[in-house]
């Protein structure tokens, strides 16, 4: 027999071998899953408490749907509570302040200029109106002078009287009118100067809020770039709502994971687990169910006969070695 068969006897051998050992190991899982005490299912860990920072959302008019990033903590640093993390280019907000006191300021003059044009109006409508009643009393006189005159000018005398009645009272109703009008004039000029106060109190406000900052400490964690799956970087324009950072505080830990719909009726809330990481499969953690999902999904996209329940197992002792991400395997326990 040459070498070469002898190194192909070798290799059939081995994978025999190792498929023996693969069939033997899944025996024994099934064993486990099967026997009603013991299930036994994969997982990855997660912090329980995590901070996730998007693009603020701000409200009111020449608000920008965008903004530039202009500085952003190294990905993976420890950060305090209230550590600023992320810096978004104010310049966009600075412009648009100037511009609207620009605005307020005109508006402000058109204001003043109303006023006072509507008071010299005012004034020429109360000449007018004096005028008038001037004219009323006197047509007003004459016609009680003219009770012994004749019957011809009497007469003139009354029309007279009521020209001068309709002119006064016409001259009445205009500077009503023209009170009314100068009035709403006044209310949507004032309402205009307002918006624009409100947009430059708002402009304002946020200004800080370009500053973000933690509320927890942790580690900060930077989002991918939607558009070439890169981490964000300074530089890159981000959309109102678009996910920028995240900050998991790793003082406690969980593990999301998944339970069959065949063993979903074996688990409760509270119920224990033992947690094993697969880089340090002789190690235990101690765990229990937090949650159990109200809905079965399948598993993975592609596979959609097989369904599972999300669930969520807390870690009930801090340490150091569990990070965010890492894969473990979970062994729920039944009580007994």
């Amino acid at each position: 027999m040459n070498p070469k068969s002898n190194t192909i006897i070798i290799l059939f051998a081995c994978l025999f071998v190792f498929l023996a050992c693969k069939k033997s190991v899944a025996d024994a899982h099934l064993a486990k899953t099967r026997d009603g005490k013991t299930i036994i299912e994969t997982g990855e860990l997660a912090a329980v408490n995590l901070r996730a920072f998007d693009m603020p959302r701000f409200s009111g008019n020449r608000m920008p749907s965008n903004m530039r990033i202009i500085g952003i903590l190294e990905h993976g640093a420890v950060v305090k509570a209230g550590d600023s993390i992320i810096q978004l280019d104010p310049s966009t907000i600075t412009q648009s302040i100037v511009q609207r006191e620009t605005e307020l300021e005109s508006q402000l003059a058109t204001l003043e200029k109303m006023l006072v044009n509507q008071a010299n109006r005012g004034s020429q409508a109360e000449s007018q109106i004096k005028s008038e009643l001037a004219t009323y009393e006197l047509r007003k006189l004459s016609l009680e002078a003219s009770r012994f005159e004749s019957e011809r000018t009497k007469k003139i005398k009354e029309l007279e009287f009521q020209q001068a009645t309709i002119t006064l009272e016409k001259q009445k109703k205009v500077m009503a009118l023209a009170e009314i009008i100068n009035e709403n004039d006044i209310k949507i000029q004032e309402i205009r100067v307002r918006q624009i106060q409100n947009d430059i109190k708002n402009m304002y406000d946020i200004l800080p809020q370009l500053t973000i900052r933690t509320t927890i400490p942790g580690i900060f964690q930077i989002a991918r770039n939607r558009r070439n799956g890169t981490l964000i970087k300074i530089g890159d324009e981000v959309y109102q709502g678009y996910p920028i950072a995240s900050v998991p505080d790793l003082t406690w830990m969980k593990v999301n994971t998944y339970i069959n719909e065949n063993d979903f009726l074996k688990i409760t809330e509270g119920q224990k687990v033992i947690v094993r990481l697969d880089a340090l499969p002789k190690v235990t953690f101690d765990g229990e169910i937090s949650y159990i999902g109200k809905f079965c999904k399948p598993r993975e996209w592609n596979n959609p006969r097989q369904k599972v329940f999300d669930v969520e197992v807390k870690i009930l002792k801090q340490d150091e070695r569990l990070k965010p991400g890492m894969t473990v395997s979970c062994e729920f326990i039944e009580a007994k």
